[in-house]
C-alpha cells in the first residue's frame, strides 16, 4: 500500500512501480533460466517407486543430466555417432516422445510444473517417465535366462552376461518363480533372443518382477531417452555417483 508520501508524489508512485517492474522480471527470468538450465543441461529428479532396487528407492534424489541439446543436434537420433550413454546406464525414458506435435503441450506442462514445485501436471495422473537400466544399444543380440540378459553387441562374435558391459556393478532384484512354473509363461525370467533394429535401445527395470519396461514395450528409440541419472545426493547416507 501507498503511504501519504507515495499518495501525492508521482515520482514517488514511478519509483514504486519500476520496483515492482523489476521484481516481477526477476522471477520471469529465475523462471526461463530454470527451465533452459533443466532442460539442456542438468536436472533434479525424484523417485517414486521402488522399480530400480536394490540400487534405487523411493525417496531417492538423484541429478539427472539432459541429452537434450545433443538430441536437437542429431535430430532426436541419439545414437549418431558416439551415443551419449553406454550399456548400464540408468537412463530416463519419456514415453511420450514417440508421439509427435506435442511441444506447446510440453511447454505449457513445464510451466505448471514450475509453479506448483512439480506437484501439478499437465499429463494428469499418467506417468510418461520411467527411469530404467540401459542393456541393449542398436544392433545387439538380447536374451534372458532366469531373470539375468545376456547381450551380443553387433560388432561381437560373442554374448556376455549384462554386468561385464557395465562400468558401475549393479545388482537386479530376481524374484522367485515356482519351480514348476514354465519358461513359455510369462514373467518367467526367460526371453527369446530379439536383434534391436536402427536407433532402437532396450531398457529394463532393476526389478525383475516389474515388466514396465522393454519386456512389455518393445524397444525405445534413443530420442525417447532424455536424460541420464549421474548422482545421487539424498539420502545423504546413500550419497554419491551412479
Amino acid at each position: 500500500m501507498f503511504d501519504k508520501t507515495l499518495k501525492y508524489s508521482y515520482a514517488a508512485q514511478k519509483k514504486e512501480r519500476y520496483r515492482m517492474l523489476r521484481i516481477v522480471v526477476f522471477f520471469v527470468g529465475m523462471y526461463v533460466l530454470y527451465n533452459v538450465f533443466g532442460a539442456f543441461f542438468f536436472s533434479i529428479w525424484a523417485l517414486e517407486n521402488n522399480t530400480m532396487r536394490p540400487g534405487l528407492a523411493a525417496g531417492d534424489r538423484l541429478v539427472l543430466r539432459s541429452f537434450a541439446f545433443r538430441s536437437l543436434l542429431t535430430g532426436g537420433r541419439l545414437t549418431d555417432g558416439d551415443p551419449p550413454f553406454e550399456r548400464g546406464s540408468i537412463v530416463l525414458v519419456d514415453t511420450e516422445m514417440r508421439g509427435r506435435g506435442k511441444a506447446l503441450w510440453k511447454i505449457a506442462d513445464g510451466i505448471v510444473r514450475f509453479f506448483t514445485a512439480q506437484r501439478v501436471s499437465l499429463y494428469g495422473k499418467e506417468e510418461h517417465l520411467y527411469l530404467k537400466r540401459l542393456i541393449g544399444l542398436p544392433g545387439d543380440e538380447i536374451s534372458m535366462t532366469n531373470f539375468v540378459f545376456r547381450v551380443k553387441p553387433a560388432d561381437s562374435s560373442y554374448s556376455l552376461t549384462e554386468f561385464e558391459f557395465s562400468d558401475r556393478p549393479y545388482q537386479p532384484d530376481i524374484p522367485r518363480v515356482p519351480a514348476l512354473w514354465d519358461e513359455s509363461l510369462p514373467f518367467s525370467g526367460a526371453m527369446d533372443r530379439i536383434v534391436l533394429g536402427e536407433d532402437e535401445c532396450f531398457v529394463v527395470s532393476d526389478d525383475r518382477s516389474n515388466t514396465n519396461d522393454s519386456r512389455s514395450w518393445g524397444p525405445v528409440s534413443s530420442g525417447a531417452i532424455v536424460g541420464e541419472a549421474v548422482f545421487r545426493f539424498w539420502p545423504l547416507t546413500r550419497i554419491g555417483r551412479l
